[in-house]
């Protein structure tokens, strides 16, 4: 089914169809409504491949993601897509290595590649396509765009400390590789210091990595020695993990523990005790990232702005036991 197709049955010329596609201003409202439905009735679908190809633009974004597994970059990725579609623009997903889906993108002539950089990936790959880093800064002379988790951590401890609490254990991944989690042990660290609490009652524990199994088996070792009236968890499936243990440890909260989760998605308020959680909203993150986007798509200079967190308390904190 092809244009020519279209403009036949609906009695119109193979320009006008083209316009209407494009959904230009020089098309009336009347004949576009009917070439749309000629082309619906027919089942068209435009070649993406070769509209490319023509008009140098594909309408779509290749995102390099890291993995499908984790609840805060699923839900990121929904918001991500979903501000996208505002714009008229595709998302085109990969969790391929990083050079491969680079590779690919340039094929596929996207007008944009979006990569999650979470390995912190140094190497500078050939593209043709304008690149955008999320997370680890990307190799020069890429974007990056980022968000800031130090300051995050900090407000967690610094409201746990203000409800009471002396005793706060941070679990989370303490991989030196990684700058995004050295982030927020720094912010742990340093609003561990800035609160006036002893330094060996801000306890890091190390998950070597950022799912729920890494958080519950971190959290089964600390209860082992010691018992926090605090906890922050460095991701939410973390923080889940964590949950679970508690659970087992038949630990009620906030009754008998407080828990805060990094990352503000909307599964936070899912589990079985709402959390308070630390982050910047994913809402602004989708926005931010597709602004700069659009940009780099523009040609335009863009910032590499570094997103405040916010804190959002729900009935998972409380002060400590007396």
């Amino acid at each position: 089914m092809t244009i020519k197709d279209i403009a036949k049955v609906a009695g119109v010329s193979y320009s006008t169809v083209s316009k209407a596609l494009r959904n230009s201003p020089l098309v009336k409202e009347q004949t576009k409504r009917k070439i749309l439905l000629v082309a619906n009735q027919l089942g068209y679908q435009p070649n993406i491949a070769a509209k490319s190809l023509v008009s140098k633009k594909s309408n779509a974004i290749g995102v390099v993601w890291p993995t499908v597994e984790r609840a805060a970059l699923s839900a990121l990725a929904t918001k991500i897509n979903a501000e996208l579609e505002k714009h008229q623009y595709h998302m085109l997903l990969s969790i391929n290595p990083v050079d491969t889906a680079i590779t690919v993108f340039n094929r596929y002539l996207v007008d944009a590649i979006l990569v999650f950089n979470e390995e912190g990936t140094s190497t500078v790959i050939e593209s043709k396509i304008p690149i955008l880093y999320y997370g680890e800064p990307g190799p020069s002379p890429y974007s990056t765009f980022n968000v800031n988790r130090r300051q995050a951590i900090e407000k967690a401890v610094e409201y746990l400390y203000q409800l009471g609490h002396r005793h706060i254990a941070y679990i989370g991944d303490l991989s030196k590789q990684n700058r995004n989690q050295q982030e927020k042990l720094k912010g742990f660290m340093s609003g561990s210091k800035a609160s006036g609490l002893a330094p060996t009652c801000a306890i890091p524990i190390d998950t070597a990595g950022l799912g729920s199994q890494e958080g519950y088996r971190a959290a089964k070792q600390l209860l082992q020695s010691q018992t926090p009236t605090a906890i922050i968890g460095g991701s939410h499936d973390i923080t889940v993990g964590v949950l679970r243990a508690l659970k087992e440890a038949k630990m009620e909260i906030p009754a008998d523990i407080s828990l805060i989760g990094y990352d503000n998605i909307p599964q936070a308020t899912n589990v079985e005790i709402p959390l308070t959680t630390v982050g910047t909203p994913l809402d602004k993150i989708a926005e931010q990232i597709t602004q700069s986007l659009i940009k780099l798509i523009r040609e335009e200079t863009i910032d590499s702005p570094l997103l405040d967190s916010e804190l959002i308390i729900r009935n998972s904190c409380a002060p400590p036991p007396s």
